[in-house]
């Protein structure tokens, strides 16, 4: 029974029934990857387009945060949707891998989230 009610809270997060821990919403071109509530989703500032080898997804956030929060949000949010952590600020899930890069400084924090195929 518990793992039925396991199993279904998991389909849940994935399908949009609830939310990854701490999570408020996604971002509009990265549907798999939530917004961390301290950061804004920049609109108009991703870019999406397919690969022979897979997908490659930009999206930006901007906020007064620092990078140790986005990092320790992300490492805790991120695996409850597949993703496993990988070398440095990147995560892995099947054949793609999210890297996340900084800009500015901590307190005004621009955010860059990638998805690329994961190297072979």
């Amino acid at each position: 029974m518990l793992r039925i009610a396991g199993t279904l809270i998991v389909l849940l997060a994935l399908t949009g029934g609830i939310a990854p821990a701490g999570a408020a919403d996604f971002f509009e071109l990265l549907e798999d990857v939530p917004v961390m509530p301290e950061l804004e989703p920049v609109a108009d500032a991703g870019i999406e387009f397919d690969t022979p080898s897979g997908r490659i997804v930009e999206a930006y956030a901007i906020g007064a945060t620092s990078r140790r929060a986005v990092l320790n949000f992300y490492r805790r949010t991120l695996p409850q949707l597949g993703w496993q952590a990988g070398a440095g600020d990147a995560f892995l899930r099947e054949d793609e891998s999210l890297s996340i890069d900084f800009f500015g400084t901590d307190g005004e924090l621009t955010v860059r989230f990638t998805i690329a195929p994961a190297a072979n």
